[in-house]
């Protein structure tokens, strides 16, 4: 482009020279018509070329240019790669906010979850203790109708030779630790293999047992008419407690 406009600016000098020449030549030949252009007109010509946009030695060219040149990539190339380094350190940040985020939610409903789910536990418990019966098979199991220490309770009962109030403390005492302390779902009308089968899955293998020999006995001893031995009572009365009065 400027090659084009140099060398429209030559021809047109050239025009203008020629244009000129031929005026002082005709000025010569035919003196009448005029005299020879001096050379403040020849200036004049020029100047009047120079002016013509077209054929001027500088043009203004709009263009558009960064703000702050210190700034700009040195090609596009670089730019683009500069753009993609910045959204891939933006995802990676971006990528451990998130982590932390579903880390902070999954503890939080965790957290959440133990609550409920202790929060029911003793729900159930509650409702166990608010449906426990006051009576199994016409047998008062209350905890307020007890003795603090059944076990010693009992054994004085025996000595007094009321055997049969004895063995009956006894089994109202299993009734009402495995209905209040245990939490075992027995009904007014369970029986006793129904407590023994309902208490296997909350009692400990010696508990189990301790239940298992008092049934048995109080079972030979009401249904029977079998009188257990006192050594056997004794060991039912001792080992209350220990077996019954705790979880």
């Amino acid at each position: 482009m400027p090659s084009r406009n140099r060398s429209r600016r030559r021809v047109a000098i050239a025009l203008a020279l020629a244009a000129a020449l031929q005026t002082a030549a005709a000025a010569q030949l035919n003196p009448s018509e005029g005299h020879a252009p001096d050379r403040r007109e020849i200036a004049h010509a020029l100047e009047i070329v120079k002016a013509d946009p077209n054929l001027a030695t500088e043009r203004k060219v709009r263009t558009l240019r960064w703000v702050d040149e210190s700034h700009r990539p040195a090609h596009s190339g670089s730019e683009s790669l500069t753009w993609m380094f910045e959204l891939i350190s933006w995802i990676s940040q971006s990528a451990r906010a998130l982590v932390w985020v579903a880390l902070a939610v999954l503890i939080g409903l965790l957290a959440t979850y133990l609550i409920r789910l202790f929060r029911s536990s003793r729900t159930y418990v509650h409702a166990v203790q608010a449906t426990a019966p006051t009576h199994v098979q016409d047998l008062d199991i209350r905890p307020e109708s007890l003795p603090e220490n059944i076990g010693a309770a009992a054994r004085g009962l025996w000595d007094a030779g009321e055997h049969r109030a004895a063995l009956s403390l006894l089994y109202r005492g299993l009734l009402s630790r495995l209905a209040h302390v245990h939490h075992v779902p027995i009904r007014d009308s369970s029986t006793e293999g129904d407590c023994l089968r309902l208490a296997a899955a909350r009692l400990r293998d010696a508990q189990r047992d301790y239940a298992r020999r008092l049934i048995q006995i109080w079972l030979q001893a009401i249904y029977g008419g079998q009188q257990p031995e006192a050594g056997s009572l004794y060991a039912l009365c001792d080992e209350f407690a220990p077996a019954l009065d705790t979880p």
